[in-house]
């Protein structure tokens, strides 16, 4: 069982390392074209936000490899504890939020074109975009309460749930609050988290099939592997990880002191680093899958690479990449 779990161990830093360094340049990339080099519209607002949530992170997760690697340590200090753990699941959930905010975006530009076309607007989204922020922000207050530094009998320094915060109470009393509260939250993000996300996203892009199919707009079958792959993708990804949080948080009293569903353990870890992996191929479902972004990616960077070798020899003009014409907005 040991050369299993260090195996595991290993696997677990090498996905979170490729996790890391691919959703970091795919994210930063979107948000640098999306955030710089394009008008501000609903769509580029709406990658924007995705992008940012994702590239936060990502930016997380070195700090959890350095705890793998020191086998659970946690050398960062007492804030960090918090804001690395609140930070991580925040913006984790904001993900899933705007992954769900976009289906909804997509699902009334292709139903009621005529409303989006006169109150779908940029101040609009604005406002309707902190939401999901809010909401991710909200749900995981727990975790930046409940979470701090803990030493174990050989000083060595964890980062997990505090049980002093309750009070004077009795060790078993602690316990009992700490199951109820483990529990309350993985009901509370399971139903919230994923549950509620994937039926917007799972009705949204029904509708706006069938709304396809009745058009007649079915001469090209991209459309449909498009929304297929994000409504398959998000499942594969957030499903098993969810459900595994979910088990883990009804039993775990069973888990920890009664030696039951040991296989949750591995599980857990596992299908976690599923959903990481979904942060960093979101760039390629929701952004480079759009003409216009590709156009100007492939514009923009040329474009820059040559003024910053030139910036020093001659005078230069930003005709070049200014000329691009300003995006318009996709239905799809």
């Amino acid at each position: 069982m040991a050369t299993d779990y260090m195996a595991l161990h290993i696997f677990t830093m090498v996905v979170q390392g490729i996790t890391c360094v691919l959703s970091i340049l795919g994210n930063g990339l979107v948000i640098w074209v999306s955030g710089f080099r394009m008008a501000i519209t609903v769509t580029t607002l709406c990658y924007l936000n995705l992008a940012l949530a994702d590239f936060l992170f990502a930016a997380t997760l070195p700090f959890l490899i350095v705890v793998s690697a020191r086998e659970g340590q946690w050398p960062f200090g007492w804030l960090m504890c918090k804001l690395i753990n609140f930070l991580g699941e925040t913006n984790l959930l904001a993900s899933v939020f705007f992954t769900a905010f976009i289906a909804l975006d997509r699902c009334i530009c292709v139903l009621c074109p005529v409303w989006a076309q006169n109150h779908r607007t940029v101040s609009l989204a604005m406002k309707a975009i902190t939401v999901p922020w809010i909401l991710a922000a909200v749900l995981n207050l727990p975790v930046f309460i409940l979470f701090t530094t803990q030493k174990d009998e050989e000083n060595n320094v964890y980062c997990g749930f505090n049980l002093e915060i309750w009070g004077n109470i009795t060790e078993e009393e602690k316990i009992h609050r700490l199951f109820t509260s483990v529990k309350t939250m993985g009901i509370s993000r399971f139903v919230v988290g994923f549950t509620f996300p994937m039926s917007i996203i799972a009705i949204c892009y029904s509708l706006v099939a069938v709304k396809i199919c009745k058009k007649g707009m079915t001469s090209s079958s991209r459309p449909f592997w498009v929304l297929s792959a994000i409504v398959a993708t998000f499942f594969i990804c957030w499903f098993p990880c969810q459900l595994c949080l979910l088990l883990f948080a009804v039993w775990t009293k069973e888990i920890l002191f009664e030696g039951k569903y040991k296989i949750l353990l591995y599980l857990r870890v596992l299908t976690g680093l599923l959903a990481f992996f979904n942060s960093s191929i979101n760039p390629t479902l929701y952004v480079f899958q759009g003409k216009d972004f590709q156009k100007r990616v492939i514009h923009s960077l040329p474009a820059s690479l040559v003024r910053a070798l030139t910036k020093d020899s001659a005078p230069t003009s930003d005709t070049t990449t200014k000329s691009v014409s300003l995006p318009t907005e996709a239905n799809l």
